[in-house]
């Protein structure tokens, strides 16, 4: 999970890539106004990529989560931003973390990553077995996985001569 710290709510610079006018958290903002503040220009790694939520913190408590849709470019300042949905209560996500200490604390950086237990994955071949954090398989099922399906065509043989006839690109090698 993403979690974004915040500073207190300052004017933004004139050229905010984000034209917004201000940035960082002030108790009287509504969801809506704390999502633009808190969302981007962020520096995010390749990690994020596989993150589905975000947490808002400030001064050690949570005051926002976020289900994440998209992370997109913001070519102008060559940074990142989140785009998705304040999450509201009865999401599971709202209901463990808004309004409770923080999970990361004592970080200079204001973008951090946890692994939150109760978000674990499991394995992308169907087994159940949870994988290494940020990881899609346990290793060796992803060739399982490729090795059942070749399985359920045939021989390999067989799987490539379907596989070109339906991806028409590469037929005949």
């Amino acid at each position: 999970m993403i979690h974004i710290t915040l500073g207190s709510k300052v004017a933004a610079d004139r050229d905010d890539a984000l034209g917004r006018g201000w940035v960082g958290f002030d108790e009287s903002m509504t969801d809506a106004e704390l999502y633009e503040a808190s969302r981007g220009c962020w520096v995010l790694g390749s990690r994020a990529d596989d993150e589905k939520h975000a947490l808002v913190s400030f001064a050690g408590k949570v005051r926002q989560a976020i289900e994440i849709d998209q992370i997109e470019l913001i070519p102008s300042c060559n940074r990142r931003a989140l785009r998705g949905a304040v999450l509201r209560p009865g999401h599971p996500v709202y209901d463990r973390y808004v309004g409770k200490p923080s999970p990361v604390v004592g970080v200079r950086n204001p973008i951090t990553y946890f692994d939150d237990e109760d978000e674990q994955r499991t394995c992308a071949c169907g087994c159940d077995v949870q994988p290494a954090p940020h990881r899609d398989f346990v290793p060796g099922h992803d060739q399982r996985a490729v090795h059942e399906r070749i399985a359920r065509v045939g021989t390999v043989k067989d799987f490539l001569a379907w596989f070109d006839a339906v991806h028409r690109e590469g037929a005949g090698r």
